[in-house]
């Protein structure tokens, strides 16, 4: 072959400057795709749980619960795109970002709206709402309060609005739930997230109906906290105890618990461990059975408590929130409007109390009919 075709098939090899021209321009696109990699993260396995966690608790308004969290990561390590170890640090990345500590890991935002009332307070702000704290499967308790005290109708010149505030049940049915759906559709007074409906869980509960009323009905004059098993003589709380007086801002009042010490006793349905509440006593609170306060009172009361060491003794904890707000609870005008425990009936004996404890629906029913045919035959004597 003569030596013009040796030169023309044989392919030139780039000299030192072209080589390293070619170097340069080569580092330059790999530090230029890794930019766009890193601007543009979703190609990162763990920016990819992040990412989609985040955005989902967006979604829910920071009200993505830990199990919804769990099943994200789930998804993704079972398609390969994070290992068991990222899916460990992802967790640990959220717990971070959402500053997650132990008195806040049951916080009531971190629960979603199974049931919500959200236009209760559109048209009017209403004078007095009632929290009712009860059981899911209590249809009877709620049928009979909704027939007696809970009214909504009970008084034309002053709105009253009546809320049911409700967890879930451990072995949810299919038919429960639905049967729970159909009956706020048909009464539209319930409010139910989903968190588990259990004792040790009240805080949670009445935290729940702090946070709506500072979300959906923040101007609300006043607000009664009370329990499925009490009967409240409503049109005592208003007419004598509350609509006599000027409105009133940081108030708090009902069966006015003072002096008390934690219970060490761990057999105890009120045990107190020392680790969770070192102090040898509580502040002053009043009972959960029933307490009244003003409606400014609700959204500072949940702030509160996004920092206070969350207690499962509700009364004890909003007590403390109180105590940590400068809010002393005081007495009611008269030292037995309030009560702990069921008092005997009588037409005029109950013609004068705000609460008595302890009745079964039918009760319920059958001695506020009683009070209405013969309230008018007692005389209210002044305070």
């Amino acid at each position: 072959m003569s030596p013009w075709r040796r030169r023309l098939c044989i392919p030139l090899l780039p000299n030192w400057r072209t080589r390293h021209l070619m170097f340069n321009s080569f580092v330059i696109l790999a530090l230029l795709f890794l930019m766009v990699i890193v601007l543009n993260n979703r190609w990162i396995p763990n920016h990819i749980m992040y990412k989609e966690i985040m955005e989902m608790d967006s979604a829910y308004s920071f009200q993505l619960k830990e199990s919804e969290t769990v099943k994200v990561l789930q998804k993704l390590v079972v398609s390969g795109r994070v290992n068991q170890t990222e899916n460990q640090k992802l967790l640990a990345i959220r717990a971070s970002k959402r500053n997650t500590s132990n008195r806040a890991a049951h916080h009531v935002g971190y629960y979603s709206y199974l049931i919500n009332e959200p236009n209760k307070c559109q048209r009017t702000s209403p004078f007095l709402i009632l929290l009712i704290a009860v059981e899911p499967q209590q249809l009877n308790a709620r049928e009979a309060i909704r027939q007696t005290w809970g009214k909504e109708d009970l008084f034309l010149e002053i709105q009253v609005i009546r809320l049911f505030l409700l967890g879930r049940e451990a072995k949810l049915t299919t038919n429960n739930k639905q049967a729970i759906v159909n009956e706020s559709i048909q009464h539209h007074d319930i409010i139910q997230q989903d968190f588990l409906d259990t004792y040790n869980n009240l805080t949670i509960k009445t935290l729940m109906g702090m946070h709506w009323i500072a979300t959906f009905c923040p101007n609300v004059s006043y607000v009664m906290k009370t329990d499925s098993d009490m009967f409240v003589n409503t049109e005592y709380l208003i007419k004598k105890l509350l609509k006599p007086v000027a409105p009133k801002t940081k108030y708090f009042t009902g069966y006015l618990m003072k002096g008390y010490a934690p219970n060490r006793n761990k057999d105890s349905k009120w045990y107190m461990s020392q680790e969770l509440y070192p102090g040898d006593m509580y502040p002053p609170f009043c009972s959960g059975t029933g307490y009244v306060f003003s409606g400014d009172l609700a959204e500072k009361i949940f702030k509160m408590s996004l920092s206070t060491q969350r207690l499962h003794l509700e009364d004890v904890f909003i007590g403390i929130c109180l105590a940590n707000l400068g809010v002393n609870p005081v007495s009611p005008p008269k030292v037995s409007d309030f009560n702990i425990w069921r008092v005997s009936y009588s037409d005029c004996v109950y013609n004068q109390l705000v609460t008595s404890h302890e009745f079964q629906p039918s009760e319920l029913v059958k001695y506020w009919n009683q009070l209405q045919k013969n309230k008018n035959l007692c005389v209210i004597h002044p305070k």
